[in-house]
């Protein structure tokens, strides 16, 4: 109870973890983050919501993919956001110690909780841990709180590309990042 003798809100559980496989439930709860994403404008390449079908299928692909670390970020036990690494092919001798961070989002109704930077956070840890020491991501001009996140955990600008994205009939310029850990 506070001061007044009302009873305190629960703090809400937060949780970011890597998947290897989802229950129908998490399936259910991650599209329906994703048609929230993409609705809000941050939805990783959509513009406009895909199909359920679609998107099972494409989150089906993800954690087929040898070559993906697929996190998951929870509000009291939901999956509210995603993010993604994709390691080098094993051919890619050059920049076989390089990822990409890619599909970074928090829903909207999830945001203000330190989800995102939690998932960013765990990410380098995991990154670090199989032996990669660059990560580098792209972000639209317009996702200025993930420009800021990055740019706080000392994300590297090094360019810009003035049509990197078509939205709403305009285009949008997109950003280049890295990180050296």
């Amino acid at each position: 109870m506070n001061e007044q003798g009302n009873v305190k809100p629960a703090k809400p559980a937060l949780l970011v973890e890597q998947v290897k496989d989802l229950s129908p439930a998490d399936l259910e709860d991650l599209c329906d983050a994703t048609d929230a994403a993409i609705v809000d404008g941050g939805g990783f390449g959509w513009v406009k919501l895909p199909s359920r079908e679609i998107l099972e299928r494409f989150w089906h692909g993800v954690l087929t993919m040898p070559n993906r670390m697929l996190f998951v970020a929870r509000l009291d036990g939901v999956i509210c956001g995603t993010a993604q690494i994709i390691a080098p092919s094993r051919n890619n001798e050059a920049q076989i110690k390089i990822v990409a961070m890619t599909t970074v989002f928090v829903a909207p109704w999830a945001r203000g909780h330190g989800l995102a930077r939690m998932m960013v956070e765990q990410m380098e840890e995991a990154v670090k841990e199989a032996g990669f020491n660059v990560i580098n991501l792209d972000v639209r001009e317009t996702q200025l709180a993930a420009i800021k996140l990055y740019e706080d955990r000392g994300y590297v600008h090094f360019g810009t590309h003035p049509y990197y994205a078509h939205v709403d009939g305009k285009d949008v310029p997109g950003h280049y990042y890295y990180k050296k850990l």
